[in-house]
């Protein structure tokens, strides 16, 4: 077994690798970025090596960097998680050549199933079935119209590399393709460095259902189950479970078995995942998609129904040993489903949002696990991908482990940093999801039901009254003069907040004291609060109840948290219109962090409404900006590959009769 392995990936998946390395007494190295040097892998590691800047070509994806940091610190394996490195064939030759072992499948295997073109062929030579469609390697230039009328429309454009829905453009006719096979061409150029294309049927009412694969290096594999991945938002997985309510126990096997195969037909060794699609109309008929030569972000769910641990497993075959569970010997029991908490805001379209982390509480209990890099003090930048954390829960049964995880989401409070909780407990608590009636449209289908920009009054309440808190004076002396209650001579006069959160404002009155107030919002009915603080607990009662939020202050805003809402309430700034900008003018401000990838106007050039202007990308995802109003680009203030922040003016679009 191995003395020392270091850990080539970041976030949660580093700090998950590393405390199986621990458990299994293996020295773990860590490797970090400039933006990461005080995260929580490198603090949980045995030591950690610093591999070069921000940016993830110059650190993360840095082979030269990575193979000498093993060197440096005698690591005789590497494990490369997953993203980054993981199915890099390069990187896994490099490792060997290096005389180090690579905690995955040979080179060969990661070639063969990481072109999807290959992986087809591959597989379809074993006898597993393929999705139909085409490719650019069987596309003549110039015929990629006939081809999509040939596959049929509605379509999915994919990259030949890579995976996690990046580069993936869904074509309802033809009058799209051109845009959408410029667009998937650049994302996975970007992402992948090859921006090879293939095209497939897509399957109507598609339910996404992958397998686990163990495999030896002694002809040994196993499959341990399915995992259900049907909902998803813009290609990406965002809750999981196993098993699926769809499989019968004739289908399972047979999906399994199919696996087993694709595993064998390319000489994987290690832990891989087989992902299927297929209809909810038709249960029993099912297509290969594509191999991941890697650990699954959602690999916990298939830990918590099996009992087995896939790090550890994946060290032990790396290691030469052979694997001693056999097929017969794989049990599953209870349900598991994982929900994944990204840096994002569902009510405008999941852009990425960032900041500093303030504060960080986390879910325990019985069948509840956390995998998480979330500590106080975290940046969320825009250089790596915005997922937070995971969260995860078992049951007995589907139900039983729906509601551990909901319960589990509303106990999760990450001030700071905008994130998706409240969307995931809106999903998780949807009529067809409860009712196990999944495919992955269903977010799109009942996104306007999911999200909201909606703000809670009781929200506003309780930063009036926290901020009432905040300006009384401190001391065991106090001068009746400086409680901030707003009195004035011959009546109780009281406070006015103007409070905003996102899109959502209000006007709260508070008269009195925190410890017995008469709130007014938005000139309705009064009614009386009480507000005290508890440690990091801010503690608001109302009519007999009471309600307990997490707080912390920075850049003059309050976050406030409760049952997975977690907002930021701020002062409202002066409304006027900002100088230099006339009536009716369309500011076109960046709604995240990132970089300008493309400008698609000069100045001078008149635009309607909804006309594409730049488009950002942030956390590997891009973003089309669109003219406000019908006009003229009256100002640019960035070009591409320019850095932006969150709000920052990109142009100005003026109507054309303001623009004389």
């Amino acid at each position: 077994m191995f003395d020392t392995v270091l850990v080539a990936n970041r976030g949660e998946i580093a700090v998950r690798v590393i405390r199986s390395l621990q458990d299994m007494g293996i020295r773990s190295v860590a490797v970090y970025s400039d933006a990461d040097g005080d995260a929580k892998h490198v603090r949980e590691a045995h030591t950690a090596v610093r591999i070069g800047p921000a940016e993830a070509s110059e650190s993360y994806l840095s082979i030269p960097a990575i193979v000498q940091a093993a060197l440096d610190t005698g690591a005789q394996a590497v494990h490369p998680g997953y993203g980054f490195l993981a199915e890099n064939a390069a990187f896994a030759r490099a490792c060997v050549d290096a005389g180090i072992v690579f905690i995955g499948p040979p080179a060969s295997a990661i070639d063969a199933m990481g072109d999807k073109i290959r992986a087809k062929a591959t597989v379809s030579a074993a006898g597993v079935p393929v999705v139909p469609g085409k490719s650019d390697v069987d596309i003549p230039k110039g015929g990629y119209a006939a081809a999509a009328e040939e596959v049929g429309f509605p379509l999915l454009l994919k990259p030949s590399a890579g995976g996690g829905g990046k580069g993936m453009r869904l074509v309802t006719k033809a009058a799209d393709l051109a845009d959408a096979i410029e667009s998937a061409r650049r994302e996975a150029k970007g992402s992948f460095g090859d921006d090879t294309l293939l095209m497939e049927r897509f399957v109507t009412t598609p339910r996404h259902i992958e397998i686990q694969v163990l495999a030896d290096a002694h002809g040994n594999v196993i499959h341990l189950g399915e995992r259900e991945c049907s909902l998803q938002r813009r290609h990406q997985k965002i809750i999981e479970e196993a098993p699926s309510v769809l499989l019968d126990e004739e289908t399972r096997a047979r999906m399994g078995a199919s696996a087993v195969e694709a595993a064998r037909s390319c000489g994987y060794v290690g832990a891989g995942t087989v992902e299927f699609i297929m209809s909810a109309k038709t249960p029993d008929e099912y297509f290969f998609m594509e191999m991941n030569t890697r650990l699954q972000v959602e690999h916990p769910v298939t830990e918590l129904v099996t009992g087995l641990d896939l790090v550890e497993w994946q060290v032990k075959i790396a290691a030469g040993e052979h694997l001693s569970v056999t097929q017969q010997d794989v049990r599953f029991t209870g349900h598991a489903v994982e929900a994944r908490v990204y840096a994002e805001d569902p009510s405008r379209g999941f852009i990425p949002t960032g900041g500093t982390v303030l504060a960080v509480h986390e879910p325990a209990g019985d069948g509840v696990r956390v995998d998480s890099w979330m500590t106080e003090g975290a940046v969320i930048g825009s250089n790596y991908d915005p997922m937070l954390a995971k969260i995860i829960a078992w049951g007995p049964d589907r139900a039983s482990a729906l509601h551990r995880l909901d319960l589990a989401l509303a106990d999760t409070a990450l001030l700071g940093v905008g994130t998706n909780i409240m969307f995931l407990r809106g999903l998780l608590g949807d009529d067809e999801v409860r009712a196990g009636k999944l495919d992955t449209e269903l977010v799109e289908r009942r996104l306007s039901t999911l999200v909201s920009a909606e703000v809670p009054t009781e929200f506003f309440v309780a930063a009036a009254l926290n901020k009432l808190l905040a300006l009384r004076p401190k001391g065991s002396i106090v001068d009746p003069w400086d409680v901030p209650s707003g009195w004035r001579l011959g009546s109780a006069g009281g406070v006015t907040f103007r409070l905003k959160s996102g899109d959502a404002e209000a006007v709260v009155r508070v008269e009195g004291t925190p410890e017995d107030a008469l709130v007014t919002v938005d000139g309705g009915t009064p009614e009386r609060f009480s507000a005290r603080l508890e440690s990091d607990l801010l503690e608001i009662r109302h009519l007999g109840g009471f309600h307990r939020y997490r707080y912390a202050t920075a850049d003059r805003a309050l976050w406030l948290a409760r049952d997975g809402w977690c907002l930021a309430l701020a002062e409202q700034e002066n409304l006027l219109t900002a100088q230099g900008v006339s009536a009716g003018s369309g500011p076109v401000k960046s709604p995240m962090p990132g970089t300008v990838l493309v400008v698609k106007v000069a100045k001078g050039d008149v635009v309607s409404a909804g006309t594409p202007l730049l488009v950002v990308e942030a956390m590997k995802m891009e973003h089309t900006i669109t003219a406000p109003v019908d006009g003229l680009v009256s100002e640019l203030h960035v070009q591409a590959g320019q850095q932006v922040a969150m709000d920052e003016n990109l142009a100005l679009v003026t109507p054309q009769e303001n623009s004389k």
